[in-house]
């Protein structure tokens, strides 16, 4: 009697195995029961890499500030947000209120879903000044460097050895200098900074199976951004989904409970929440091409599905958006599961009618970050395990994805470092440097929203806008356009306006002009937000969204 000995057939119930014990001195760090194996020279490449990244963020982020590309929207409104926090007061921005038209009473909880912002307000009372925001961002940013070495390890667990240490150095590097997290720096803050550790966080908890863990970091996901909870509810589904095919229920059920609970807090604070704290209701409704709210939005999607392609094709910036944030990685992360996690946010940026979603430049690239790179590595761990050409090819794909990277990191910011003409501000920038230090401290004073954030650790400080505010001080340009106003005539217009209605000019040099208030009398059009204002929603240049690379 003959039995045949057929091939080993895999499970498909782990997409990455679990890390298994190796003898001492192998690279294995992980047992079956969580013991750790030290892997030489592992903690020591962690922390250069994590210092490369942190000084990296931080030397962009602080060209931007010596340049004065870092403004009062939104460097500034964050720095007037939590140093308020740190004198145990609401998080209040008066260039986010005044510009916007908000009640005076307004906070940025009624405008963002960002809780967990109030941990920054201790960094103030070691030092009083927006840049420590910079640093924050830059050293939450590199905490992630540990944890992307870990899943890469993780992902290639079965690969040869010297494959695998290659990929786990690789992956610290792009993602330590990944473009996204340059520009989030090149941008000043945003919470965002957050959402990149506690997202990979999130993902390592799960690859590593631990799922009542990886459920605690999505919760505190939702605390970010009240958007988030939508990333939260896909990564419950891809866990409920790799549990189920590993027959284990009470993962599942982890899963299916973090599916459900991530959208609904998003629900809640977006329909409840944040009316509550006095956001308006549709103010950040940007689909108007789907429909004038989220009901009729979903009515016509149902009833016309294919508006969703229409929309999200056209024009045809989105397409190359897209193109350029997954081709930076060889296109790896489409497959993986994981890719799932950045469909919500890919969603809310292609579908909205906001030019400043189309571009990569800003810093909502860095939200995708974590999630892409997670899943370009199980990618790359997925063709290793495979007994075929896929698994020779990984080595070389691994490659270009690393080189696509760091090549767009180049040309999006990190090139500048060493250029010494980028660590000059404009003559016109220097200017407006030089005249906020005659502004006297305490005073309340209009500023240009380049020099905002220069202001607001000792002054009442707003951006000059359209409407005139009566503040003691205004300084504005008048040469070279400035944020809000759509050409420098009307910044010319303003200063003559004023110098008709009470102020005297005090100071002037490279087109910057420096004003004083010495009469108090009625100025035309002037306008201070008060208990029954209506907030404005932001016009948008026209010449913003033609360029993916132009803000």
């Amino acid at each position: 009697m003959t039995t045949k000995v057929g091939r080993p057939q895999q499970r498909a119930a782990e997409p990455i195995p679990k890390l298994q014990e190796k003898a001492p001195g192998g690279d294995g760090v992980t047992s079956e029961t969580g013991h750790r194996f030290p892997e030489p020279g592992m903690r020591q490449k962690s922390a250069a890499t994590a210092l490369l990244c942190f000084i990296a963020c931080c030397l962009v982020g602080l060209q931007s500030w010596t340049t004065l590309r870092l403004t009062g929207f939104d460097l500034g409104i964050f720095d007037q947000a939590v140093r308020a926090y740190s004198h145990f007061d609401p998080p209040r921005s008066a260039i986010k209120s005044i510009h916007h038209e908000f009640p005076p009473e307004f906070t940025l909880l009624g405008d963002h879903f960002t809780p967990l912002m109030a941990a920054l307000a201790p960094l103030y009372w070691i030092w009083d000044d927006p840049r420590v925001l910079i640093i924050a961002q830059a050293g939450l940013f590199a905490i992630g460097v540990p944890v992307v070495r870990r899943i890469a390890r993780q992902c290639c667990v079965d690969a040869p050895d010297p494959f695998r240490r290659r990929i786990v150095d690789f992956a610290g590097i792009i993602y330590a200098l990944g473009w996204p997290l340059l520009n989030a720096a090149n941008t000043g803050f945003h919470e965002v900074a957050f959402a990149v550790p506690i997202v990979l966080m999130m993902l390592d908890r799960g690859l590593a199976q631990r799922y009542v863990a990886a459920a605690a970091w999505g919760v505190v996901l939702c605390a970010v951004k009240e958007d988030l909870g939508l990333v939260v509810g896909a990564f419950g589904l891809l866990l409920a989904v790799r549990a189920h095919r590993r027959g284990n229920r009470k993962d599942r059920r982890i899963g299916v409970a973090l599916a459900a609970v991530g959208p609904a807090i998003s629900a809640v604070v977006i329909a409840w929440f944040l009316p509550a704290m006095g956001s308006p209701k549709g103010y950040y409704w940007s689909y108007a091409r789907l429909g004038q709210g989220g009901g009729s939005a979903l009515v016509n999607v149902l009833t016309a599905p294919w508006m969703l392609f229409e929309v999200a094709f056209t024009p045809s910036v989105k397409t190359l958006m897209v193109l350029w944030i997954l081709g930076t990685l060889a296109f790896l992360p489409l497959a993986s599961g994981t890719f799932l996690l950045a469909v919500p946010l890919l969603a809310e940026r292609v579908l909205s009618d906001n030019p400043n979603h189309w571009v990569v430049i800003n810093h909502y690239d860095a939200f995708l970050w974590p999630i892409l790179v997670v899943a370009s590595l199980e990618s790359v761990g997925r063709m290793q395990r495979m007994k075929n050409r896929r698994r020779s090819l990984s080595v070389g794909i691994a490659g270009v994805c690393a080189v696509l990277s760091m090549a767009a990191s180049a040309f999006l910011g990190i090139s500048g470092l060493v250029d010494p003409s980028h660590w000059k501000p404009s003559p016109d920038k220097s200017a407006l440097s030089e005249a906020v230090d005659l502004i006297p401290d305490g005073a309340t004073a209009e500023v240009d929203n380049a020099v905002a954030p220069r202001l607001t650790s000792r002054a009442d400080v707003m951006i000059v806008d359209e409407t005139p505010r009566g503040a003691g001080w205004v300084l504005l340009r008048e040469k070279d356009r400035t944020f809000p106003f759509e050409d420098a005539s009307q910044q010319k217009q303003r200063i003559s306006l004023l110098l008709r209605n009470g102020y005297t000019e005090v100071w002037r040099q490279n087109g910057v002009v420096l004003l004083h208030r010495v009469e108090d009398i009625p100025i035309p059009g002037m306008r201070i937000p008060g208990p029954d204002s209506v907030p404005v929603r932001e016009k948008v240049p026209s010449d913003v969204g033609k360029n993916i690379f132009q803000r």
